[in-house]
């Protein structure tokens, strides 16, 4: 069996593939889902509005090679295999790729772009896709079109002011919801191929090339457009530690696939009887005018699970960013006792709601929106093809010439789709870069505002044998004393005030090392390691992998643990150094960075509460280090 398979086999026998793949696709395929909604729309308003029936055959061609070259060939088939114990995601490969070879800047670098660029991607997908949806009632009930923008943010303040109390209740739902959904789009799309047959053409692939070469910049600009209908995509990588590869791809090529060809299909044969009509929506035309609320109302509900979806996908991706040690420490809260994937990060709850909420008022439409829609999307793509070329060579053994050709494919693909969206920069496509720079920024800013921080403590510490040789005869008093460390080998900085300060130290001293693995998950047998030293000085290291959420507490007591030091919390007392950052240095570009670091570092969570340490044990010692 393959590691693959033993994953997936795991999934399985836990909840059973057919569960699985129902839950994939209420979380996984609600953004790629709800595609159609704006893609043709907005490709058609990018084109002009006038177009012959070659030409709209060609768009369809482009957007069906689009799904199966960027989605069915790329993400399902090839980028899935890339998991990182079970989890996928930009974040999962980078940290999968630095277990081969450890830490490499360019790859780092890659990695948290494409992290940034996502969550700029979670503020535009929850405006578009609820705007597309709601704006069907310009044709459905005319006197409402008016409110359509108004509406679209009372649903969005809605969903994200649902976000503290958890998704737990209403996810049961998701997965009916967005069958239903699937099946009504396909059922609606069929019943237009079956008037307009003509439609089938498409399939070939030439017609899509001979509209993309054989119209010169209006063939070009109009693939900004028909990516669109693959940005969801990402999604499908993301969430593979949630559901596992095979549940994702069976609901892929068994539902999904087919309900988005036959409705992007359906919505085409129209477009042949109506080129023009500047009002026309491709998406909603499909339906009888009886049936459209009805359909209206299933369109918002999905949307809204697909921005769900990229909402919870930022969460989770704050997360593993804090635990990789790219973004400070923040309040992180579990809102499930079950599903351990079921958080709230309520700082960036709140900035989404502020950003999507300032989209949907300045751009006021879905096909506004579109231009920044695929930048962000688009750019990730790519970064994520030129990490799997490394994964190809390096994980997999490829070798030279097949790794060239697979990811050399994917790459030209997504360069034609970057660049095509970037031709809208200035129509909106600046704001995800905008939005992805600040947060790219921090990033660094924090990564090497930190590393100098570690740098400095440790050329201002002394060897931990020597401090124990030197104070051997110091007055010791009962309890014990647990510092918290970033190194094992060297005193702590909080140790050093205590002795300063108090002239004592613990009968009993612990040397805590909370260490972050390039692993998703630690085994509990494998979580603390320890060693013993002279007089009574002890080292354990704590170990948590990128997905989990440490509590040192339950680590200490845990039973399946390897810790043979028995704990007593009411007499155990925790150090930590509470250190105040000067910048200094020669750069002044250096020195906003560390102006920027040293702000983040002090509104941090404080690490006694990102570790779930009880703060009645806690004693905190300050001190000043300059950068």
């Amino acid at each position: 069996m393959t590691a693959e398979a033993a994953k997936d086999g795991h999934h399985v026998r836990r909840e059973g593939i057919g569960a699985l793949a129902l839950g994939a696709l209420g979380v996984v395929y609600g953004d790629i889902g709800t595609s159609p909604l704006y893609t043709i729309k907005t490709a058609v308003a990018w084109t002009g509005r006038v177009f012959t029936p070659e030409e709209a055959l060609g768009m369809l061609s482009l957007i069906v090679w689009t799904l199966v070259i960027i989605t069915s060939i790329k993400y399902v088939a090839v980028i899935m295999r890339a998991d990182n114990d079970g989890e996928g995601g930009i974040l999962a490969l980078m940290s999968l790729l630095g277990v081969k070879h450890g830490r490499r800047p360019y790859i780092i670098t890659m990695g948290m772009l494409g992290a940034a660029l996502l969550f700029g991607d979670g503020a535009i997908t929850p405006a578009i896709s609820v705007l597309s949806a709601l704006e069907g009632l310009k044709g459905a009930a005319p006197p409402i079109a008016p409110y359509v923008v108004p509406l679209s943010i009372v649903v969005l303040i809605a969903l994200f002011c649902l976000q503290p109390q958890g998704t737990g209740r209403i996810s049961k739902l998701f997965g009916p919801i967005m069958v239903t959904w699937f099946v009504v789009i396909a059922v609606l799309g069929i019943s237009s191929v079956i008037r307009h047959p003509q439609v089938l053409a498409a399939l070939n692939p030439l017609v899509g090339l001979h509209y993309l070469f054989g119209h010169g910049l209006a063939g070009f600009l109009v693939l900004g457009a028909v990516f669109l209908c693959a940005t969801g995509a990402e999604a499908l990588y993301a969430d593979m530690g949630h559901f596992g590869a095979q549940p994702i791809r069976l609901a892929w090529y068994c539902l999904v696939f087919p309900a988005l060809i036959f409705c992007y299909a359906g919505q085409t044969g129209l477009l042949l009887d109506a080129p023009s009509d500047k009002d026309f929506d491709p998406f909603y035309a499909l339906c009888p005018g009886a049936l459209q609320l009805p359909l209206i109302g299933l369109a918002t509900a999905a949307t809204v699970i697909a921005s769900q979806s990229i909402i919870t996908g930022a969460f989770s991706m704050t997360r593993q960013a804090i635990q990789l040690g790219l973004l400070p420490r923040v309040r992180i809260s579990q809102t499930s006792a079950q599903s351990y994937g079921q958080i709230y990060v309520g700082m960036v709850n709140w900035s989404l709601m502020a950003l999507t909420l300032v989209l949907t008022t300045t751009f006021q439409s879905s096909d506004n929106l579109a231009a920044a829609f695929g930048v962000a999307v688009s750019l990730t793509m790519l970064l994520t093809s030129c990490l799997m070329f490394i994964a190809m060579r390096e994980v997999w053994r490829w070798s030279l010439a097949l790794s060239i050709a697979v990811a050399g494919l994917f790459v030209v693909v997504d360069s034609s789709f970057v660049a095509a969206n970037f031709v809208k920069f200035f129509e909106g496509g600046w704001i995800p870069i905008l939005v992805a720079s600040f947060i790219y920024f921090l990033m660094t800013s924090w990564d090497q505002g930190y590393a100098a921080l570690r740098a400095a403590l440790e050329r201002d510490t002394m060897p931990l044998s020597d401090f124990i040789r030197r104070f051997h005869e110091k007055a010791r008093v009962s309890g014990t004393a647990v510092y918290l460390t970033s190194r094992n080998d060297v005193v702590p900085v909080a140790l050093f005030h205590n002795l300063k300060h108090n002239k004592v130290v613990h009968d009993r001293i612990v040397l805590l090392n909370v260490v972050t693995d390039q692993i998703p998950r630690v085994e509990p047998e494998d979580r603390v390691r320890s060693a013993d030293l002279p007089d009574d000085f002890h080292s354990l290291c704590v170990r948590y992998g990128f997905m989990e959420q440490p509590d040192i507490p339950v680590a200490l007591s845990d039973e399946k643990g390897d810790c043979p030091l028995h704990f007593n919390m009411m007499d155990t007392s925790f150090y930590v150094g509470r250190l105040s950052v000067t910048p200094r240095g020669h750069s002044r570009w250096w020195r906003i960075k560390m102006q920027v670091f040293k702000f983040l570092h002090r509104n941090a969570l404080p690490v006694t509460e990102f570790f779930r340490i009880p703060p009645g044990r806690v004693v905190e010692l300050g001190g000043q280090i300059e950068l």
